[in-house]
């Protein structure tokens, strides 16, 4: 027993960054793929992930058809640094998309994604592959920062999130009270842009009718392209406050505004798997779904749920960035329940691999490749997640094993937690992150404390000083 926990720690004790070798090419028609992104959807959401009264037939057939993978993370637990994680596979303290003061783009934000970033959009465009992206962005709402300047051949949807450029005593949705779990918003209030390209369709944009039409856009776009191959990111707005749902869907769930929002959502999930299933598209497409980050829990009833998850959105505990994640591709991707580590840090690698294009060679890649386990050839070679929130390394998982060193409040996130020493939690046995076991695990603690340090002395451009004093002294 003693020899097996040597072997474990000095496997903890090797830098793990992910291998910036290249995919082989196959040689096989192109894949298309397609990404479905929330905002704010919790893990415990959806009916296939536990939910008791939210209703998401659609969702629940893609869980049945495909992969539901219990074990996926965000690379940040908010939106502006989780997306440039999907976008490029890089950790957001490695391109600049995280900040200690300022988490998220704003409008009044100058800067986004650098244009020297990879995009997944870029990538694929080695095989020309046509690409479009759908609903909200944020990763730069000015001409050079829009994703027409970032890989991608056509945009349709918001620049930023939806509560912003708000009515004075909107923004931040009467946060400052009890929230009225009948409030319903108006969509006047939130002056934000639609835009198409680079031009403002509708200011501030009609939000009761975003999720259809954004549903609209992308089943459009799957028409025009069905001789592929092509590339939709789909990015809903929601359930990131304010909500919005559709007349036909106000009123459609037990768990109020907040389920009707996410019931409208799968019912855009179904209309893009029928379009691909009427077009004879279905067995050459991936599809995933998945969200940015955990539930705003500062909103009661208005935000959603981390199920059995500790905390939220803006944390590093699981509730923060472990989404509920799907996929699915009939032929290409048997059906399974996949309790490995995956991220979208991964992604990038992936659809690499399985479009035959290769990943930069010029830059720290953090992303590993997930074919082999989309395709039931194989396991995941994630074994190590770092948990970065604001700029700042808050925990790292190895295995079966998350060691934090500093946390933030589980629902107002914007207050740090403070913590007297660091907590080691066996995240697999112990899913809520309850049981403290650091005491009685003194080695792991440390392997952990050193796996991180060499962690941060690889980010580039990042400033660790401070972390790894913390580090060393706690």
């Amino acid at each position: 027993m003693k020899k097996h926990v040597l072997i474990i720690l000095m496997h903890i004790l090797i830098a793990c960054q992910a291998p910036n070798e290249q995919p082989v090419t196959i040689e096989e028609s192109p894949l298309n793929f397609i990404i479905i992104f929330c905002d704010d959807l919790g893990y415990g959401d959806l009916s296939s992930f536990g939910n008791p009264t939210i209703h998401t037939p659609h969702l629940d057939s893609m869980v049945a058809e495909g992969q539901k993978w219990t074990q996926f993370y965000v690379a940040d637990p908010v939106c502006t640094p989780s997306r440039s994680a999907l976008m490029t596979g890089r950790y957001p303290i490695r391109s600049g998309m995280t900040s200690k003061h300022r988490a998220v783009l704003f409008p009044d934000s100058g800067s986004g994604l650098h244009p020297d970033e990879i995009t997944i959009a870029e990538v694929l465009k080695q095989k020309e592959y046509a690409t479009g992206h759908v609903g909200k962005w944020h990763l730069g709402h000015l001409p050079q920062y829009l994703p027409t300047s970032q890989g991608f051949d056509y945009y349709y949807g918001i620049p930023y999130s939806n509560d912003m450029s708000a009515a004075p005593g909107k923004s931040r949705y009467y946060s400052e009270q009890k929230i009225d779990p009948d409030f319903y918003p108006e969509t006047q209030n939130y002056n934000v842009p639609l835009m198409e390209n680079e031009e403002v369709l509708e200011q501030p944009a009609d939000q009761t009718t975003i999720t259809r039409r954004y549903t609209e856009k992308a089943v459009q776009y799957i028409k025009e392209h069905q001789e592929g191959p092509f590339f939709l990111y789909l990015a809903h707005s929601m359930p990131h406050i304010p909500l919005f749902a559709g007349e036909k869907f106000v009123g459609s769930s037990k768990r109020g505004l907040y389920g009707d929002v996410i019931q409208e959502i799968d019912w855009s999930v179904g209309q893009i798997l029928q379009t691909l299933e009427d077009l004879n598209l279905d067995r050459n497409t991936i599809v995933m779904f998945s969200s940015d980050n955990g539930p705003w829990l500062a909103f009661e009833t208005h935000g959603g749920s981390a199920g059995p998850l500790r905390a939220g959105k803006g944390t590093t505990f699981e509730g923060g960035q472990r989404v509920p994640t799907i996929f699915w591709g009939p032929g290409n991707i048997p059906p399974g329940v996949v309790t490995d580590m995956g991220s979208t840090l991964d992604i990038i690698n992936t659809f690499a691999t399985m479009s035959g294009t290769k990943i930069p060679s010029d830059r720290k890649m953090d992303g590993y490749d997930l074919s082999p386990v989309l395709r039931g050839k194989g396991q995941s070679p994630r074994k190590d997640f770092f948990y970065w929130a604001f700029s700042e390394l808050h925990a790292v998982r190895y295995g079966a094993w998350k060691l934090h060193i500093q946390q933030r409040e589980p629902v107002h996130y914007d207050n740090i937690a403070p913590m007297e020493s660091p907590e080691l939690y066996n995240i697999e046995a112990d899913i809520s992150e309850r049981y403290d076991r650091s005491e009685g695990k003194p080695e792991i603690v440390e392997a952990l404390k050193e796996k991180m340090q060499v962690h941060l002395e690889d980010v580039e451009g990042s400033t660790p000083d401070q972390l790894v004093i913390r580090i060393e002294s706690d």
